[in-house]
């Protein structure tokens, strides 16, 4: 998309893509305005949003259709000034029929409705209509996890730059070694891998329910023996045999995504929810909740909810303890 096969050059004067319009307004504006001082709550918010963003207030969405997961997905997003620095400078499609069916086209015309919205909130209702030609229907209650993923493919296909997409690879990508060691004869594998969610259990190996965040790292993090039918093959002894399978943490995103698995399957073939409290701290220290051997980031391990809580929640509240979609940001990005 972008690009077209047999069409006239155009002048360059014609070429000013909107990506481009938008940031040559923001920087004619902050020239003017880069005298004032930001302060209070302000300086606390201009980390967050950036000057741009800042400035223009974005105002809330409203929910058409049962969209309510959807622009809190959105929320986070759009109020992330790291995301928004790729996404406008997207290549923005040329035919209108196009422009209607990509989706991260569609959240910038909406990131600039937000910015410059008069009113309480605004309709994401043609972005909806964008997703829904992607299987993302109006009227269906989604999986929050599910979405962001599909989000998140959706985007990284349709943003064509590659250095667009390895920035936004880099912005968001979990880094781990998974180790595994034969337990016979102690032959061992390494292997890097990355995710772009962090998995986390919620209920410990005996099925009982863990208490905190903390508690959750520990167990993803912790090894696990692979024995009876979980033995794998070893090519030093020629056969299946038991193995530790233990994973390592060596890369944190500038925006860690944490997936609390909530569901699980009963005897009976029905999925269940756990629906029980889950306290989590608004900074949390992967350095002093895991052990060395469990993380080895080659970067600052320390990310905060407090950056992020103005736009999705608050850690307090009754109901964000339920929660099993968590995003937190690199509390000091370089």
């Amino acid at each position: 998309m972008g690009q077209s096969s047999g069409r006239p050059e155009r002048s360059k004067n014609l070429e000013l893509t909107l990506s481009e319009a938008i940031m040559a307004e923001a920087n004619q504006h902050n020239i003017k305005e880069e005298a004032k001082e930001p302060k209070g709550k302000d300086l606390k918010l201009l980390s967050v949003f950036g000057v741009a963003d800042l400035k223009n207030r974005a105002v809330g969405l409203y929910n058409v259709g049962q969209t309510c997961c959807l622009n809190s997905l959105l929320q986070v997003f759009l109020m992330n000034i790291h995301f928004t620095r790729i996404l406008r400078r997207m290549v923005v499609p040329w035919q209108a029929v196009q422009k209607r069916r990509n989706v991260p086209y569609q959240m910038l015309l909406l990131l600039e409705e937000m910015q410059c919205g008069k009113e309480k909130a605004v309709s994401p209702i043609d972005l909806a209509y964008c997703l829904s030609a992607y299987r993302v229907e109006l009227f269906v209650q989604h999986d929050a996890v599910q979405l962001f993923l599909t989000l998140w493919n959706l985007i990284k296909m349709q943003m064509k730059k590659p250095e667009l997409v390895e920035e936004l690879n880099d912005l968001y990508t979990i880094g781990v070694q998974e180790h595994l060691a034969c337990q016979e004869c102690f032959f061992e594998t390494k292997r890097r891998s990355s995710m772009l969610t962090l998995p986390l259990p919620v209920l410990d190996t005996n099925s009982h329910m863990l208490k905190t965040l903390e508690d959750c790292l520990q167990c993803f993090f912790c090894p696990e023996e692979l024995t009876d039918h979980n033995m794998c093959f070893c090519d030093q002894c020629g056969k299946r045999t038991p193995f530790l399978q233990s994973m390592k943490l060596v890369h944190l995103p500038q925006v860690l995504t944490i997936h609390l698995k909530r569901f699980c399957f009963r005897s009976s073939g029905y999925i269940h929810k756990l629906s029980h409290y889950l306290p989590f701290p608004e900074n949390l220290d992967f350095s002093a909740v895991l052990t060395e051997n469990q993380c080895q980031a080659d970067d600052n391990e320390k990310v905060s909810w407090d950056d992020v809580k103005c736009t999705y929640g608050h850690s307090k509240l009754h109901w964000g303890q339920t929660a099993y979609l968590l995003i937190y940001m690199k509390k000091h990005p370089l």
